[in-house]
């Protein structure tokens, strides 16, 4: 069973930073992009950043520009976000998505075939 788990979500205060993980497991996406997507409380899932197979080639959000970064380790099947300068408008939970068929990035949530239950990401003014 393919099983996309996110950690390291929590309370901080403006201009803090958080690293997000996202560990799979059930099989490898060495070959596969990812995705992170967040989503607010009355709002709609968005795109915040992808990132290709190998990790040579990254997108982000224009919000999240300059302040996220996208990586991954292949060898531990992990993709991580780094989330620096915090922002009360970040506050959102946060999913990891995996790309099942392809290895080039893709801010389009129905790009990506599996899902973490997200972890949640509190930012306070």
């Amino acid at each position: 069973q393919v099983q996309l788990d996110e950690s390291g979500g929590g309370s901080v205060q403006a201009g803090a930073s958080l690293r997000l993980s996202c560990a799979a497991s059930g099989r490898t996406f060495s070959r596969n992009a990812m995705g992170w997507f967040r989503q607010a409380p009355g709002k709609e899932r968005e795109f915040v950043a992808a990132i290709n197979w190998n990790g040579g080639i990254t997108s982000y959000a224009d919000s999240a520009k300059g302040r996220f970064t996208v990586s991954r380790d292949n060898a531990k099947n992990t993709m991580y976000l780094t989330m620096n300068s915090l922002k009360p408008e970040d506050t959102a939970v946060y999913y990891c998505a995996a790309d099942a068929r392809y290895g080039y990035t893709s801010a389009d949530y129905t790009s990506y075939d599996y899902w973490g239950q997200g972890t949640q990401v509190t930012v306070s003014s």
